[in-house]
């Protein structure tokens, strides 16, 4: 089984490295994607530079686009059976992989999200309302979608190749989750959630999701819901 690792990155420069690295680490037949948004502060000449060659495929954007964008361009030239979604910001831990990865070695589950909000890993403690933002959100994609999940919004997300394939996606930036999360419970899918460890940034640190996300998330997963929605899939 070869996995995808599909990287969306945008002025990471100070953590991009190591999160190669530790991709790089990870036994398993892959090939690793590098998406950079058109990052202002050296991280695309890292990429080009010394990095290249834990980069397998580097694809630019010239203007930034936001994450789902990026993600976009990542799933367009993925050639593996299975599509991971790693964020480039040392908040989730590649050691996770085998979890992550074992309900569709077993032939269980087409999708698995990592939670956060589940199992014995361990979290870095951090904002009360982020979790009750992430809770909401979480709830309210539930409401739409009749799934029992737990963490919609986490980063760690992987899919067979085909369930990909077989949706058109248009959120271009951190309304990515709620999207994709609505259109794969409207398909013939099995869905998996394994507990990962968190070590999550502050925003002196990094962190770049906002409340604006938090509103844009919301009015996607109303969007998508099937009673305002003609679609299904595409």
């Amino acid at each position: 089984m070869k996995i995808s690792i599909v990287i969306p990155c945008y002025n990471e420069r100070a953590t991009i490295g190591t999160v190669l690295q530790r991709v790089t680490a990870v036994d398993m037949d892959k090939e690793v994607i590098v998406i950079d948004d058109a990052s202002g502060d050296g991280t695309r000449e890292l990429l080009e530079g010394e990095l290249a060659p834990l980069v397998d495929r580097l694809v630019v954007h010239e203007r930034n686009q936001g994450k789902g964008a990026a993600l976009h361009s990542g799933f367009a030239v993925a050639t593996g059976d299975v599509v991971l979604v790693q964020d480039a910001d040392l908040e989730y831990d590649c050691s996770d992989y085998p979890a992550l990865l074992q309900p569709l070695k077993d032939n269980v589950a087409d999708v698995v999200y990592g939670s956060r909000f589940i199992g014995s890993r361990p979290h870095r403690v951090l904002y009360f309302w982020h979790r009750v933002g992430n809770g909401f959100l979480t709830l309210c994609s539930n409401v739409f979608t009749n799934l029992n999940l737990t963490d919609m919004e986490c980063g760690y997300k992987l899919f067979r190749k085909h369930v990909l394939d077989g949706i058109e996606l248009t959120e271009k930036r951190f309304g990515f989750e709620p999207e994709v999360t609505a259109k794969i419970a409207r398909m013939d899918v099995r869905i998996y959630e394994v507990g990962i460890s968190y070590a999550g940034r502050t925003y002196a640190e990094g962190k770049k999701v906002g409340w604006r996300d938090g509103v844009r998330a919301l009015y996607v997963i109303i969007k998508c819901a099937p009673i305002f929605s003609r679609r299904s899939t595409r």
